[in-house]
């Protein structure tokens, strides 16, 4: 919070901060984004991430060339990116988990029915995961995957995928960790036929992201030999790129 002159207070702004501390601020909050986003979509303490607030900051020193202190405003600031990323892409993937298994908003109960079942089956034995849901074949190479990474870090030259490549080279297996828990979370909305509004939170999906994030890690264990998840990693941020 900073101190207004008669002593109110007001949370801290980048328009609070001088031109120079802003643009160093604006360029650590991107790296930040790809370092929560790409090390820790659901940072197990504070001290993760302020660690990554840190490293984000020093990096857009470097960039600019300017070493300036990183003051507890400005960390706080970064922080705050934290669930900003993961809301951001919770709403983006909301359209496009909705329209790609085709789930529609209707008042009748038959449509309700159907959203309901088709919410059921998605979820179980996590069939969402694969290429083709009924069947389950071509696990982890469902189309959503790759709709999702190009809508949210790929969709035009300023994006963070673009202009910091080097987080995203390949996609990293906690990117697509968290892509499959935000997919998941869109899903639950239509548990009950009708679209919920379900907050992507750290308490509510900490566990599911760790749980998907085992099992992908457990499918590039078995898989070695053939390198299944390297080419699924190489190949998602090629099409992106």
């Amino acid at each position: 919070m900073k101190k207004h002159s008669d002593g109110s207070r007001h949370p801290v702004k980048v328009a609070d901060f001088d031109d120079v501390s802003k643009d160093i601020l604006m360029t650590a909050i991107s790296i930040f984004r790809c370092l929560i986003v790409t090390q820790a979509p659901f940072p197990e303490s504070i001290g993760v991430e302020t660690m990554l607030g840190k490293e984000a900051w020093n990096e857009a020193c470097q960039l600019k060339g300017i070493n300036i202190k990183l003051t507890p405003s400005a960390i706080k600031m970064l922080l705050k990116r934290t669930s900003h990323v993961r809301g951001e892409l919770k709403t983006k993937m909301r359209s496009l988990t909705r329209s790609f298994f085709g789930f529609r908003s209707s008042e009748s109960r038959e449509v309700i029915r159907q959203n309901r079942d088709l919410a059921e089956s998605l979820k179980e034995g996590l069939s969402f995961v694969f290429k083709v849901c009924s069947a389950m074949t071509g696990i982890y190479k469902t189309e959503l995957l790759q709709d999702g990474i190009n809508v949210m870090w790929f969709a035009n030259r300023s994006d963070e995928g673009i202009v910091y490549n080097k987080y995203f080279n390949p996609i990293p297996i906690k990117v697509i960790a968290l892509m499959l828990t935000a997919i998941e979370c869109c899903i639950d909305e239509w548990m009950q036929g009708v679209k919920e509004d379900i907050k992507f939170t750290a308490a509510a999906y900490g566990s599911v992201y760790n749980n998907h994030l085992d099992s992908l890690q457990r499918f590039d264990q078995r898989t070695a030999p053939y390198k299944l998840f390297e080419k699924i990693c190489d190949n998602l941020h090629d099409v992106a790129r």
